[in-house]
């Protein structure tokens, strides 16, 4: 008898729908994680080819951790997922006639159903010419870039002879009072007060002025009256001037002006505002005032139910949340919450209504200080410090990260010395 031939391949079904994916921040990459072991073939594509831990980009700008310590390659983290594939490239536009969408280089990749998580970038209110003075921190290359100013301009004062331009290059603004901004100033001043005095001779690092503006009434404005406060006393308790309610109206090369006041500093940093990519803008669907997409309540665009819109890119003003803020939780229930329902249409099943969970909102403010609003709690000091620590532990994307990421903290706690202090890229700054 004569032994069984080969199964062809086109005897068994191999046309399987795919599932396109841009981006590989938090909302892209939760939906193509849950999609493992779907009938679906996910391709997702990214200009990097790393997943970012955006929150904790500040750590790397302030020489706390080193960009390994929160980048994890994409191609690794998705490295056991059979269905998926990764694409370095960059997404020029979308057809959503011919569901194509274009790449920067190369031909066109084909979808059967899109999730957009492009994310955001930074935005300066119409003010494009302040980017070169003020960097702003979306990616690894803004944190190097905020990292080499800020411990340049150490050692551009320790060389200085006028007192005057001394003041200068130990003066430093930081624009914007979301968790960004706060954490950002809280642990700049730790580090020049803790970290640095002994490490100079001709300078005292711990008299560096470390100035928070806020347009607004008060910082961390999501947070409450009562933590903003704590906040805003915690900050100044450490040494860091806040000013609320009074915009930034200037910035060159040697100040920057708020109203009517001029102060001199040769390092502005920018946390103010973001503004979603300009992939959105592409798609003809309404956008709100941050360039953001308006989607449905299942998160798809109007008109398009094979398309997806999550994270930074979507704006979601369904249900009594309202508009919801672009932070990492958001996009990482939308990443899960489009993958369960592009999985519910393939079912025939009907898609359900996106409902955000809100799990608390929580920022440091130096050392061994946060504050935190988890449910219907409240709390500040070491306990929220505590808190917080575990949760950003946690939610690293992988094992190694973690591991690394514990150590650095700890070795920071007991000793006050951080050690990636490393200056990269050009040592010139501005005269």
């Amino acid at each position: 008898m004569a032994e069984p031939g080969p199964v062809h391949s086109a005897a068994l079904p191999t046309v399987l729908p795919t599932v396109l994916i841009v981006g590989g921040g938090f909302g892209g990459l939760r939906a193509a994680r849950a999609l493992a072991g779907a009938p679906v073939r996910v391709v997702l594509v990214d200009r990097q080819n790393h997943h970012l831990f955006q929150p904790l980009l500040y750590q790397v700008a302030s020489a706390t951790l080193s960009p390994a310590d929160i980048a994890a390659p994409i191609r690794h983290v998705l490295r056991t997922q059979g269905n998926a594939e990764v694409v370095l490239a960059e997404v020029a536009s979308v057809d959503l006639e011919a569901r194509q969408v274009q790449l920067r280089e190369g031909a066109p990749l084909a979808y059967d159903f899109l999730i957009l998580a492009a994310g955001s970038r930074s935005s300066y209110f119409g003010r494009d010419a302040w980017a070169e003075l003020a960097p702003g921190l979306k990616t690894l290359d803004d944190a190097l870039e905020m990292r080499r100013r800020f411990l340049l301009t150490f050692e551009r004062a320790e060389q200085e002879e006028d007192p005057e331009i001394r003041r200068e290059w130990l003066t430093f603004v930081i624009v914007g009072g979301g968790p960004t901004g706060v954490e950002l100033a809280g642990t700049l001043k730790e580090m020049a007060r803790l970290s640095l005095p002994r490490e100079f001779r001709r300078i005292r690092t711990d008299r560096a002025r470390v100035i928070l503006v806020e347009a607004g009434p008060c910082i961390l404005a999501n947070f409450g009256s009562g933590l903003s406060e704590k906040a805003v006393q915690g900050l100044e308790r450490i040494g860091v001037e806040v000013r609320l309610g009074q915009p930034i109206t200037a910035i060159d090369a040697r100040a920057v002006e708020l109203g009517g006041e001029r102060i001199p500093t040769r390092t502005v940093l920018w946390a103010a505002g973001v503004s979603a990519v300009p992939l959105g803008a592409g798609l003809g669907a309404p956008l709100d005032r941050l360039g953001r997409v308006v989607v449905e309540p299942d998160l798809s665009l109007a008109g398009h139910p094979e398309v997806f819109v999550v994270g930074d890119l979507a704006a979601f003003a369904h249900g009594p949340e309202g508009p919801l803020p672009g932070v990492a939780p958001v996009a990482i229930q939308q990443g899960a919450a489009a993958a369960a329902n592009l999985l519910a249409t393939l079912a025939g099943r009907p898609r359900r209504v996106f409902r955000y969970r809100d799990k608390g909102s929580m920022a440091t403010l130096g050392r061994g200080k946060a504050v935190a609003h988890i449910g219907r709690l409240s709390f500040t000091g070491y306990p929220a410090w505590l808190a917080w620590l575990f949760i950003h532990l946690m939610l690293l994307v992988d094992f190694r990260s973690r591991v690394f990421v514990f150590f650095e903290w700890l070795w920071a706690y007991l000793t006050t010395q951080p050690r990636a202090r490393l200056i990269l890229g050009k040592r010139d700054l501005r005269s």
